[in-house]
């Protein structure tokens, strides 16, 4: 008996270490810091044809899992080949010149190691803001089955331009208060990327954010921090502020509704008695993603909740053409 509880110890202490081993490894960084922020030249850059109108989106392409996002179910390479051709075909008939990608896939085994920014950079974007926001050797999500864990990733933010980008800026907004410091190790970080392009010998501001999704007090938090970064910009330069803010438009309560109710600030395919949905992509009953811009230096043209893009991920883009005053 003495025997048996000696080796039972001595195996659960073994089994310890290999476990604290295991999630020190897992929670590291696979990436250098200094590359969580990058300015990317892909080509010579050709202007547009037509450099008096200007057109944006915004997606949540939610790394193309369609509506498998998080969920612990089987995602094969096939469902991300298909996803991709969908996307990519939509945007060479759409043709904006700069999109803003939130939860987009440069090296990530949930994804089969596609870098979705470059697949989609081929399109004609010679220009690429990247801010990484989600970098561990190894993600244990979807809990279980095992084999559903996320695995590797290299995961964030891009905006990808036919015209320079001259600037980009990393900002790392609050995380969730008293989370768990097992959870807190794999916390996704939620960014406000600031990229500011030349359009035409003219700096023009384009904030990228992706906000918390599921902790309320968290996400207003943010939202207060994105407002003071919009703030700093929105009276000096033409600014565009878009993303995925995780936020109802039709919550009086929401945090949104500071942005919705600023009389200088407009809101791209956005009607108060009409409001078009962009999440979920199967039964899209809320309207989460915006693209906001200064009414004093941006003219507004049209814009539209991208429905076409089908169920290519879990969110709909956001689309507006606009002129610079």
């Amino acid at each position: 008996m003495k025997h048996f509880i000696k080796y039972f110890l001595r195996l659960l202490v073994l089994l310890i270490i290999a476990f604290v081993g295991f999630f020190f490894w897992a929670s590291s960084s696979t990436l250098n810091e200094k590359e969580y922020t990058k300015l990317i030249k892909v080509e010579a850059f050709e202007n547009s044809k037509n450099d008096s109108i200007f057109r944006i989106a915004t997606y949540n392409i939610g790394y193309l899992s369609g509506m498998t996002n998080n969920l612990p179910v089987d995602k094969p390479k096939s469902l991300f080949d298909k996803n991709l051709q969908k996307v990519t075909l939509e945007i060479q008939k759409l043709q904006p010149d700069f999109i803003a990608f939130q939860e987009i896939d440069y090296d990530a085994a949930r994804s089969y190691h596609i870098n979705q920014e470059k697949e989609i950079a081929r399109l004609g974007y010679g220009f690429i803001a990247r801010t990484i926001n989600w970098d561990e050797h190894y993600v244990p999500f979807p809990y279980w089955p095992l084999k559903m864990h996320f695995g590797k990733m290299v995961s964030g933010q891009s905006v990808l331009s036919k015209y320079p980008l001259i600037d980009n800026q990393r900002n790392v907004l609050q995380r969730v208060e008293q989370t768990p410091f097992y959870i807190d190790a794999f916390y996704l970080e939620r960014l406000a990327q600031v990229v500011t392009v030349d359009l035409n010998d003219q700096k023009v501001v384009l904030i990228n954010v992706h906000l918390e999704a599921f902790d309320t007090a968290t996400r207003v938090h943010q939202f207060k921090e994105v407002l003071a970064i919009f703030n700093q910009y929105k009276n000096n330069y033409p600014t565009i502020l878009l993303g995925d803010f995780n936020s109802k438009a039709r919550d009086k309560d929401a945090a949104i509704q500071k942005l919705l109710s600023m009389k200088d600030i407009g809101n791209a395919a956005f009607d108060a008695n009409d409001i078009k949905n962009t999440f979920n992509t199967k039964q899209p009953s809320e309207r989460l993603d915006y693209i906001f811009y200064t009414k004093n230096t941006i003219d507004y043209i049209s814009g539209k909740v991208l429905s076409e893009f089908g169920e290519a991920s879990d969110h709909l883009p956001v689309y507006m053409e606009f002129k610079v005053k």
